[in-house]
């Protein structure tokens, strides 16, 4: 990754190692490589939910136009989330495609993916069979 890349990632990084949230142990970010294109990151279940307890994996892909793109972020730890593919963990979250300002960091990526467990959007689904579990049975999420 070319020097200025890696420079614009960098300060988000450290916002994320420096916030509240890693503090209280709800969300964390770990260098994968040292070019600082792959990141690990994780967060906690949120309170009230039927992920609460439980440490999600994300893997997070760094291009060199960021923050211009979006990280590419999908979940390692398999999770049963409408938006969230039950296979390859991809995710369907606006700000991580075309709906993203470039001023949101990587901070805000992780606390979005931690809300988006406590409140799902069935109606724009990765996982339709999911979506559709969880339109009918919604006391089973």
């Amino acid at each position: 990754m070319a020097n200025i890349a890696v420079q614009r990632i960098r300060q988000p990084f450290k916002e994320v190692l420096k916030s509240e949230e890693t503090s209280k142990n709800q969300i964390k970010v770990d260098l994968v490589d040292e070019n600082f294109t792959e990141l690990r990151g994780e967060i906690a279940g949120p309170p009230d939910t039927p992920y609460e307890g439980g440490r999600y994996q994300l893997e997070i892909k760094v291009s060199e136009t960021y923050p211009f793109k979006p990280p590419k972020v999908r979940f390692i730890t398999k999770i049963w989330h409408p938006n969230v593919s039950s296979v390859t963990g991809a995710i369907c979250l606006d700000i991580l495609k075309d709906q993203r300002a470039a001023a949101m960091s990587l901070h805000t990526v992780l606390l979005s993916l931690q809300a988006l467990l406590a409140a799902a959007e069935p109606d724009d689904p990765q996982d339709a069979v999911v979506a559709n579990q969880y339109k009918q049975n919604p006391e089973l999420f």
